[in-house]
């Protein structure tokens, strides 16, 4: 897809070129395009000029055009010849991949060629033409599919209550529901402002509290805190906004050794882009799940 009638921030001329992520049709794209530039925010390339939309049609055009419809014939015949019989692989027009929530199974499709993630579905989409890669990884998937049903979970869930390592990981859930993270009485963050912390990811702080943080709480939940040598008193936090984490401008850098030390720092593009996905995905299941206002009469 290609919008006409965007551009960047200084109004400089070009188009935004939007396409299903496979990673050769990026690097085809980029060939194409050395001046291209990712938009996150709109979830596209901006390519600049003024005859940036002719020459994007053009190429998308020729990538239309050029042997994926053979490949994919190619593909269903390999379908028909050796089918993947599973409950979590729906044929239509394309394969579409429904599972349980799987950290597995996600990156496994995510390296299928030509494979994208169908919001209004809820299916993972993966063209006949990539039929052969998601054979090879079929497997994989299909484990991790199963281990991840409810039932399956819920089975491990019961095994693993009365051990050591369950009972740690629900002390750290109930601390991060705390909404409390340690700093440095000296090196206190901004207020209001999305920082990354060692602990919890991007957190806003909204206020310290001045109450010093026992040690033995640091030694268990906060590691990275530099026990008997520094005073670390509470700051409560809260999840930032879509909005905030937009408008929050990246360092140029990775954190030193002092910024992990202390236990915040200004993130980088790649922990807010993170950030920026998760974000966007909890705005949708909000909006989803709300129900929709009755129209006045």
């Amino acid at each position: 897809m290609v919008d006409r009638g965007s551009s960047c921030k200084k109004r400089k001329p070009g188009a935004l070129a939007a396409f299903p992520y496979d990673r050769m049709t990026v690097e085809r794209f980029r060939e194409a395009f050395p001046r291209a530039r990712w938009n996150d925010d709109k979830r596209a390339w901006f390519v600049p000029g003024k005859t940036a939309a002719r020459r994007l049609d053009r190429w998308l055009a020729r990538e239309a055009d050029q042997a994926l419809p053979h490949a994919d014939a190619k593909g269903r015949d390999a379908y028909a010849f050796e089918p993947i019989n599973s409950a979590y692989l729906e044929v239509a027009e394309d394969l579409r991949v429904r599972t349980p929530y799987s950290k597995t199974v996600i990156e496994q499709v995510r390296a299928i060629p030509w494979a994208h993630w169908d919001e209004d579905l809820r299916v993972w989409r993966v063209p006949f033409r990539s039929y052969e890669e998601l054979l090879h990884r079929w497997t994989t998937i299909e484990t991790a599919a199963r281990r991840n049903e409810p039932e399956q979970r819920k089975r491990r869930l019961e095994l693993q209550k009365y051990s050591s390592t369950y009972k740690a990981a629900q002390l750290r859930s109930a601390e991060r529901r705390r909404r409390r993270y340690p700093l440095p009485s000296e090196d206190l963050p901004p207020l209001e402002r999305p920082l990354m912390t060692e602990r919890y990811g991007i957190v806003t702080f909204t206020d310290v509290s001045g109450e010093l943080v026992d040690p033995a709480t640091l030694a268990m939940f906060y590691p990275h805190a530099a026990i008997g040598m520094i005073n670390y008193v509470w700051g409560r936090w809260r999840a930032p906004t879509l909005a905030e984490l937009v408008t929050t401008w990246p360092t140029r850098h990775a954190p030193e050794f002092v910024e992990r030390s202390r236990g915040w720092w200004q993130p980088t593009l790649g922990e807010l882009r993170l950030a920026r996905r998760r974000a966007r995905s909890v705005e949708r299941r909000r909006q989803r799940s709300s129900p929709i206002a009755p129209m006045a009469r």
